[in-house]
């Protein structure tokens, strides 16, 4: 596999990560113990730490990206594996 595909699908990983990382950790004003401002949502994030996100993401994308790399090296699982379609000979 070349780099640039490498980068690429981690960068994909990257993204997915996100979206599943980003609730975790978050509190509302309102379990700060904080009287929440008018105009803002009763669900927004007290306060928000892109940082701590970006961190966890990191680790959790990279553990799965390696994952995906070693079965790309060692083909555990392939399309073979996948295909639930097509009967198989017995």
């Amino acid at each position: 596999m070349k780099l640039t595909s490498i980068l690429a699908i981690y960068a994909l990983f990257w993204a997915l990560t996100l979206f599943v990382v980003l609730p975790f950790g978050v509190r509302t004003t309102e379990e700060a113990g904080e009287k929440v401002q008018p105009g803002n949502a009763d669900s927004a994030p007290h306060k928000f730490q892109m940082g701590k996100v970006a961190l966890r993401t990191t680790i959790v994308s990279a553990i799965l990206f390696g994952l995906f790399y070693a079965n790309y090296i060692y083909g555990w699982i392939g399309p073979d594996v996948l295909d639930w379609m097509v009967p198989r000979p017995d």
